[in-house]
């Protein structure tokens, strides 16, 4: 027995190699035949080279396409078949909508005629968007539309805390559901673990909630899946939406020694039916108990115009058709004329959104990007300052938030158009994530947003060609490195 043993052993360990080298073939041919994008592709493959075992685990859990992405996409497509019979109703409207557009921003307008055509969503005129800058400005003014709510609260959120202010507003959630009003929470649970804690007590309370996409160890592989969206829905008139979680740290008061800078808008007229179906469709995805979007959940047009604002949205997650939210950003970056402005906290862009800024800058418009000087993320970091001297080449001004950690994702385009939302200029929000922005044209809006950069550029410094060839050669190698990654972030 023990001969019989040791010749087991003297076997495996003269062949260990043979199944794990089969292993490796068998996962490298997979991600061949997925027809990835080259670079993604190359990446997964060194990652699995140069990390034995601990590659391929990665690989498993993060790296996969997996059947979810299948699942969101035929999701997506049976409640857009749902939809359709409406869509066609209103075409008339919007292509009236999109002549209006036409005449008031011009070539921008492709962007609204984009998404109609892609039946992401239609085009809204008439509505009022106030900007709102860091928490200080949002949750007042969120806390005040909850408050005012009568029929029903709808609110999708990446990260709730159970802080502060996150406690003040599951307060007055619950006072509001035992009142009467429709309570709906999906949030994901990724992002905010610690809420699910609660989930007894909002069933006793009357709220209804939903995790979205639960992380457990059988459900690992799908954890790189996240609901990275920001909504707020009042009453189906008046909404929130943007890159502000519901947390302490986006309140500058002195409780967290980090400056956090975010941006935000609150939405009230037609265009908050649209996030009013988003919320819905995510609602039934993430496993909530079903409901029909009747009377008392969408906003009806009234006789008056409501505002000025012109509004359509951006959506986009791993089942889409396409990057929505990157490919809205490219045709307004190809319109721009004069001036666009993009803040971002992380920066690991696309090819495609790389050659646009570079051509825009190389044409004669001021392309203006700005960064965090300092991000919360190591890697992510130096990844995006990898992305930099090309762009510095050619034209582009580069800014570095020094006050604190810039974590806005906006776009202003000529002073016409502006992109507010939950998009970070990285491969994850592009194909990764469940994201949404707004896309607003308002003369306001946009003057507003490019006073704040201005402002944010004094706290900021802008670097030149010049001084990024003088940074030490140690700190651009590990940039190098860390891009090597910026596929798979």
């Amino acid at each position: 027995m023990t001969q019989t043993l040791h010749q087991i052993g003297t076997f495996i360990y003269q062949w260990y190699w043979l199944p794990l080298l089969l292993v490796y073939l068998a996962i490298m041919v997979t991600i061949l035949i997925e027809n990835r994008n080259p670079s993604k592709t190359i990446a997964w493959i060194m990652v699995i080279v140069f990390l034995p075992v601990i590659g391929i685990a990665i690989y498993y859990f993060f790296g996969q396409k997996f059947k979810k992405v299948q699942t969101f996409r035929s999701q997506n497509q049976e409640r857009h078949i749902r939809l359709l019979r409406v869509w066609d109703r209103l075409n008339p409207i919007m292509d009236d909508n999109i002549q209006t557009l036409k005449q008031a921003i011009g070539p921008l307008s492709r962007v609204f005629t984009f998404l109609k055509n892609q039946r992401i969503a239609p085009p809204s005129l008439y509505n009022q968007v106030a900007l709102l800058v860091n928490g200080e400005q949002k949750f007042p003014e969120l806390i005040d539309a909850i408050r005012k709510a009568q029929h029903h609260i709808h609110l999708e959120y990446y990260i709730f805390d159970c802080d502060d202010i996150g406690n003040a507003i599951l307060s007055l959630l619950e006072q509001k559901a035992s009142a009467g009003v429709i309570v709906r929470m999906v949030v994901d649970a990724f992002g905010s673990p610690k809420l699910r804690r609660r989930q007894k007590r909002f069933a006793q309370m009357g709220i209804q909630f939903v995790p979205f996409m639960p992380v457990g160890f059988a459900s690992l592989a799908d954890s790189n899946y996240r609901n990275h969206r920001k909504i707020a829905i009042m009453d189906g008139h008046t909404a929130f939406v943007g890159g502000i979680n519901i947390s302490d740290r986006y309140i500058n008061n002195g409780k967290h020694t980090l400056f956090w800078r975010d941006t935000a808008v609150k939405i009230q007229g037609e265009a908050v039916n649209m996030l009013q179906t988003q919320f819905w469709m995510n609602w039934h995805l993430a496993g909530g108990e079903a409901f029909r979007l009747r009377d008392g959940y969408f906003h009806t047009a009234p006789i008056r115009p409501f505002g000025r604002a012109a509004v359509t949205f951006a959506f986009s997650d791993p089942g889409s058709v396409g990057p929505f939210n990157m490919e809205a950003m490219l045709i307004g970056i190809a319109e721009a004329e004069v001036s666009i402005q993009l803040c971002t906290p992380y920066f690991i862009p696309s090819d495609e959104l790389s050659t646009a800024l570079k051509l825009a800058a190389a044409s004669g418009v001021k392309v203006e990007l700005m960064l965090p000087s300092q991000s919360d993320t190591f890697i992510v970091q130096h990844a995006s300052f990898s992305f930099l001297k090309p762009l510095l080449e050619r034209g582009v001004s580069v800014y570095l938030y020094e006050k604190g950690l810039l974590h806005a994702k906006t776009i202003c385009i000529d002073g016409k158009l502006a992109y507010v939302g939950t998009v970070n200029l990285d491969i994850r929000s592009f194909y990764i994530n469940f994201e949404v922005s707004a896309i607003v044209s308002d003369d306001v809006l946009c003057q507003q947003l490019q006073a704040q950069f201005e402002a944010d550029k004094l706290d900021s410094t802008c670097i030149t060609i010049g001084d990024w060839r003088k940074r030490p050669r140690w700190k651009r190698g590990l940039d190098s490195v860390c891009r090597l990654l910026a596929p798979l972030l």
